[in-house]
């Protein structure tokens, strides 16, 4: 299998595993979604890392796979594809992407399907499918940028460049850079941090302001605000509230 979900405290680590390059071949891009899916149902995953390895992330499609399809065959999997990057984007669980190396094409579109990017200091991202004559087709052009701005975003798609991890960072591209030796480790600790939370309240947060950044503001309210006096009805809720009055802020346990 060339992606595997392995779970440990809590934490569901979705590893790439196409050596060298980790390239998203049909297949692989198939077993991610099957795997995000199932890491969406599983109770004893309450967080999430993608992981391609020590040395790379996603190095982007198979190239070789895609020259062989004419526009028929891509009209026909073009779905397939979007879908399968869009089922990590909807895992209502906190994602967080652990990038070392190359996260370039679709390498760098799975990472914007986290909720949260550590990269190491060797990474390198970027949306290189304008110099093969395309474009980005697994939601680079929608979800870069809603993460950087439009202009920025714009720049990495016209040109194709790449930036390393300090420019990544200062173009909100990624949220923090680590040696590239301690990418995962860091990543699985943002995660298992957070599968100790309030499982529903992060689904509710998550849900909140994915929603708000894809419509207009008084639906995004709307759907906070459901939320908000939903989560009253929670076990959890309770819990952090009885907590925060006999212990004060940060003590309750939600496992």
């Amino acid at each position: 299998m060339t992606v595997h979900l392995e779970v440990a405290e809590g934490v569901g680590t979705l590893r790439l595993d196409r050596p060298p390059m980790n390239a998203l071949d049909v297949a692989t891009q198939d077993r991610l979604k099957e795997l995000a899916e199932e890491a969406t149902r599983r109770e004893d995953v309450r967080a999430v890392v993608i992981y391609g390895g020590e040395k790379v992330f996603a190095a982007g499609a198979d190239i070789k796979e895609m020259q062989a399809m004419d526009h028929t065959a891509m009209v026909l999997r073009a779905r397939g594809l979007q879908d399968s990057f869009t089922a990590v984007a909807r895992i209502p669980k906190p994602v967080v992407a652990a990038v070392t190396g190359y996260a370039l094409g679709g390498g760098c579109e799975l990472a914007l399907c986290a909720d949260y990017r550590i990269a190491g200091e060797n990474a390198k991202l970027g949306q290189p499918e304008i110099l093969l004559g395309l474009i980005p087709g697994a939601g680079g052009t929608q979800r870069l940028a809603r993460l950087i701005g439009p202009s920025k975003a714009k720049d990495l798609i016209f040109t194709g460049r790449q930036v390393r991890a300090d420019e990544a960072l200062a173009l909100g591209l990624v949220d923090r850079v680590v040696p590239a030796d301690e990418v995962y480790a860091q990543a699985h600790a943002w995660a298992a941090k957070l599968a100790q939370g309030p499982a529903l309240a992060l689904r509710a947060a998550k849900e909140s302001v994915d929603t708000g950044l894809e419509t207009d503001i008084d639906t995004g309210l709307a759907v906070e605000r459901n939320w908000f006096a939903g989560l009253f009805a929670t076990e959890d809720r309770e819990r952090g509230m009885r907590s925060f009055v006999e212990e004060g802020p940060g003590k309750a346990k939600f496992l």
